[in-house]
């Protein structure tokens, strides 16, 4: 009986935390597509969803990123707990913890404004709150993208190829559209599949942390 009840003790914790990481992903994006459909100015093709941080409402896309920051940290400690020992399950949970606090940061130091967004905003300027904001989502996506191929051999090693496939898949698809906005020649097509590739990868990590709960 003693036995039971401390394993049942133990376990109701980690399902809370990947409870957390797995809203992490919908909430972000229930946040700010409502957002990029009834904001004046915002264009899915121009303008990435961390720009919605600026103007009279940006609060809300501050405070969408402190949340589901704080919630994929706490996703990234519940897999960490519940992995069995093994390749990938310690670089794996920090991966998605840097990508966690990564959002953090692209609170604390909004992207600038430009490209019409908000209205009346002229061209891009560069300040110092969005170099860090750019360099933050950075660290943050490639952490994402390597923490993709850290379970895909973790997966491969378990023998669920699918698994495996579809986190490589994952990755290559996010690190492509990731170069190409990187590269200053965002155009429409571009910059769509960054919003499509960035929901891709999100969703992967629910993907995972509903896999790990199971």
């Amino acid at each position: 009986m003693t036995i039971t009840a401390t394993r049942t003790h133990v376990a109701l914790p980690a399902r809370a935390l990947l409870a957390c990481g797995a809203v992490s992903g919908p909430l972000y994006f229930l946040t700010s597509l409502t957002q990029a459909a009834v904001r004046d100015g915002f264009d899915l093709t121009k303008h990435p969803a961390s720009m919605l941080s600026n103007g009279d409402a940006g609060w809300i896309q501050v405070t969408n990123f402190l949340v589901t920051g704080i919630l994929m940290i706490a996703g990234a400690i519940g897999v960490s707990r519940t992995l069995e020992p093994g390749r990938g399950s310690t670089w794996g949970p920090r991966l998605l913890g840097v990508f966690g606090v990564s959002l953090l940061f692209a609170a604390a130091f909004k992207a600038d404004p430009g490209n019409g967004f908000p209205v009346g905003t002229g061209p891009a300027t560069i300040s110092t709150a969005g170099v860090l904001h750019m360099a933050a989502g950075s660290v943050g996506f490639l952490s994402l993208i390597v923490a993709t191929f850290v379970f895909a051999s973790r997966f491969a090693r378990e023998g669920s190829r699918g698994w495996a496939v579809y986190s490589r898949a994952t990755g290559i698809a996010f690190f492509a559209s990731f170069a190409g906005i990187s590269s200053g020649n965002a155009n429409a097509v571009v910059m769509l599949a960054f919003w499509a590739t960035v929901m891709l990868a999100w969703g992967w990590v629910t993907a995972v942390i509903l896999r790990t709960t199971r």
